[in-house]
């Protein structure tokens, strides 16, 4: 595996002191810094796995926490110091941050009431944190969650997160929820990454497992045995536990509402509410102690299939948002004389508007099966050379970071999957090269461009090249 370090390796100028944790997003390793960066913490590096074995998902998670990670501020989350592009160990530095992980606090669960709510409050206040910066975590489980000495909590982790103000990389990787089993809401389970009050639910499933030191719905492990919430209703915190006061079982009940209209609304609201028990609006979920019947559970089965789960608040007014265009990129065949015509489009289309948000997306074939040993040839190794690639493809527009996303997504149909990342991502313009010559004369309506063009719910802007050169890049091709 390609990320695997040793003590005393050098990437960027930080050096490694030893490897802290090895796990599905990454690895992480303790660094000391160049002479010129002076922090006043002890720093962590992440790394993405890259090689044989390591999905491409992984990848992709990395490059979603460098883009928000760095852009967000305060308590709650590790502070960035340096995020890298080296071509075979792409990392961020960050804060090390110190203190009780709540994976090991739960280990001892049931806490004390108060613990419970001291808490469920710590975290309810991070949360409140980051969607005030227009983020969503997606991804709320104790293994994500840091207690300072000072009872403050900190969020870790942003591989699944989405920003309001960036394209979502994770829209087109996702089968059916980025997420973890025993946490995921509802509206995850239907694809929907846009409401911050799925960050709710996962809060109300945690502090359940601090009262009661069980699940509310278990560890499903598969999609259907993760589709029982849509439904089913947990067992009452006090059913478990009879010193649970009606309060927090209000608190907690609340917060595992299927549906999101019915949760609280902000995290701001759950941590008063923690904090004040004594002014909690008492309803019939307080005074559940049994747990719920066949019949009540049949009912709400049946009304589950017959209602679809509700979907997030209308989205908010464009006027104050950027527009956003995507650029279909063909990474595969970097030699095309097209990219030239496709880059002058690009380059015109962004110069007319400063705040214009940048999608450029490459569509690629799947590694070869049961990836060889060569990292090309590997899933996550070809995803991060085409992401190279692209990279390199933008380098001349001279784009801030801050306006530009980069997406590497394996498809065997990549009009299909230009769509639907252009209608997730609400995209305002389509730019991608014109077909061939060849392609014009014998199949025009079979080429990607024509089948974006007629079913694009947003503008498309087809580049086309200059015929000579159109031709010679033709030939060329038909001689290979």
């Amino acid at each position: 595996m390609t990320t695997s370090l040793k003590p005393d390796d050098r990437i960027d100028g930080f050096r490694i002191v030893n490897c802290s944790h090895v796990g599905g997003n990454g690895y992480i390793y303790r660094v000391k810094p160049p002479p010129d960066i002076e922090p006043p913490f002890p720093l962590m590096m992440k790394l993405p796995g890259i090689g044989r074995g390591e999905p491409p998902l992984g990848v992709v998670s990395f490059e979603i926490e460098q883009t928000i990670l760095p852009r967000m501020t305060g308590p709650f989350v590790p502070q960035v110091v340096a995020v890298g592009q080296d071509d075979v160990h792409p990392f961020i530095v960050m804060e090390e941050i110190f203190g009780e992980g709540l994976a090991q606090i739960v280990e001892r669960a049931p806490l004390p009431i108060d613990r419970v709510a001291a808490i469920g409050a710590a975290i309810a206040d991070a949360l409140h944190g980051i969607h005030q910066q227009q983020v969503i975590h997606f991804d709320l489980k104790p293994e994500n969650v840091i207690i300072r000495a000072n009872g403050e909590a900190v969020l870790l982790d942003f591989g699944f997160a989405r920003h309001a103000h960036y394209p979502d990389l994770l829209a087109e990787q996702i089968t059916f929820a980025a997420g973890s089993a025993a946490y995921v809401s509802p509206e995850q389970l239907q694809k929907n990454r846009s409401d911050s009050r799925s960050d709710l639910f996962a809060l109300g499933v945690l502090i359940y497992q601090l009262a009661t030191g069980e699940l509310p719905f278990g560890e499903p492990e598969t999609y259907a045995g993760m589709r029982d919430r849509l439904w089913r209703a947990p067992r009452p915190p006090r059913s478990i536990r009879a010193d649970v006061p009606p309060s927090l079982q209000e608190v907690i009940l609340r917060c595992l509402e299927r549906y999101a209209k019915d949760r609280y609304q902000t995290a701001a609201h759950i941590a008063f509410d923690l904090r004040h028990p004594d002014q909690v609006p008492i309803t019939q979920r307080a005074a559940l102690r049994a747990d719920p019947s066949v019949g009540q559970q049949l009912w709400r089965w049946w009304r589950s299939w017959r209602h679809a789960t509700d979907v997030s608040p209308p989205r908010a007014d464009r006027a104050d948002l950027s527009s956003v265009i995507l650029v279909a990129v063909d990474t595969e065949h970097p030699e095309d004389r097209r990219h030239a015509a496709l880059l002058d489009a690009t380059r015109a289309i962004v110069s007319l508007k400063a705040d214009f948000r940048l999608m450029f997306v490459s569509v690629i074939r799947a590694a070869p099966l049961g990836e060889g040993d060569r990292i090309e040839d590997t899933a996550s190794g070809k995803h991060l050379e085409h992401r190279r690639r692209l990279r390199r493809w933008i380098e001349p527009l001279g784009l801030p970071p801050a306006r530009t996303s980069l997406h590497v997504i394996m498809s065997d149909d990549p009009a299909a999957t230009l769509l639907e990342l252009a209608h997730a991502n609400h995209v305002d313009l389509i730019v991608l090269g014109a077909p061939g010559p060849s392609q014009r004369a014998f199949a025009w309506w079979r080429s990607a461009a024509s089948t974006i063009t007629a079913n694009a719910a947003s503008s498309v802007y087809v580049a086309r090249a200059a015929v000579e050169a159109v031709i010679e890049t033709e030939r060329s091709e038909s001689s290979d």
